[in-house]
């Protein structure tokens, strides 16, 4: 998962990702499973219903401050 956010820029640190994504699941904003990709077991984590809601709300918030501090609607 650090690779992917790493090819769009973003540059987090396991100690930092993994951490978030558990505060994530223990609050019931994301769910998590076992797969085996490729041979090897990895957890994969889908956003729950209450974590697409919070993460839409969370978009209008960043959509409406940029909007007051840039003037315009970001991309």
């Amino acid at each position: 998962m650090t690779e992917e956010l790493a090819s769009h820029g973003y540059q987090i640190s396991p100690g930092t990702l993994y951490p978030t994504l558990h505060r994530l699941e223990a609050d019931g904003l994301l769910t998590s499973e076992q797969r085996v990709v490729d041979g090897r077991t990895r957890r994969v984590y889908k956003a729950t219903e209450a974590g697409k809601k919070a993460l839409a709300e969370d978009r209008q918030a960043l959509k409406e401050l940029a909007r007051e501090v840039l003037g315009e609607e970001p991309a």
